[in-house]
């Protein structure tokens, strides 16, 4: 399938992340005039000024998680909603949080459609985390911050794993892994992106 040789050829090797991109259609995340493009491997606007990323960057994403089945994974943008379906089809329980009411309500409509009941998703301040369900094994972050949020780091289990852009949001940023160990965090460059910017505080519509 086209789709799935142009995730292999940007990077996106993991057996486990191709077959959960093999599952879930992109289709039914992007909407309006842009629908005919779901399957290109290109970033696409969606409501809210906000963007469904390119599928390959969502696999690079996902691959470096290193998901294990029994996880419990915190991401911060849930946008269209397109890449916590990838992770719930990987992790035991997914944990979403956006900032854009528009952007949840939508989003819980298509998990629902396409029977995704391991996804949670909230509408709040994504820069805060989730501390009543932490710690988490995994933490993905869809938006730039300028440095690890302290917030979501500290609500990272011991043996977790967070991965994120950082840098300004008006120039090219890292994609970053850190993992947490009993001494410390320990950061890794993985490649550039580019992402929205995290924002505190809840969206205006």
């Amino acid at each position: 399938m086209q789709f799935l040789f142009a995730l292999r050829s940007r990077g996106v090797t993991d057996s486990a992340v191709l077959g959960a991109m093999e599952k879930i259609d992109r289709a039914p995340f992007v909407r309006g005039i842009f629908s005919a493009r779901a399957y290109e491997d290109m970033p696409l606007p969606i409501a809210c000024g906000q963007t469904i990323s390119q599928p390959s960057v969502v696999g690079l994403m996902t691959q470096a998680l290193e998901i294990n089945p029994r996880d419990k994974v915190l991401e911060v943008g849930t946008g269209s909603g397109y890449q916590a379906a990838i992770l719930s089809q990987l992790a035991r329980r997914v944990y979403t949080i956006d900032r854009y009411r528009r952007l949840v309500t939508e989003a819980r409509v298509v998990f629902e459609d396409l029977g995704l009941h391991n996804i949670t998703a909230i509408i709040g301040d994504g820069s805060h985390g989730l501390p009543d369900q932490a710690p988490f094994d995994r933490i993905l972050l869809t938006a730039a911050a300028e440095d690890p949020p302290g917030p979501l780091l500290a609500q990272l289990r011991v043996g977790g794993i967070m991965v994120l852009p950082v840098g300004q949001s008006d120039q090219v940023q890292s994609l970053i892994r850190v993992r947490r160990s009993e001494a410390g965090f320990d950061y890794e460059e993985l490649r550039p992106v580019r992402f929205v910017p995290l924002i505190e505080g809840l969206g205006q519509e």
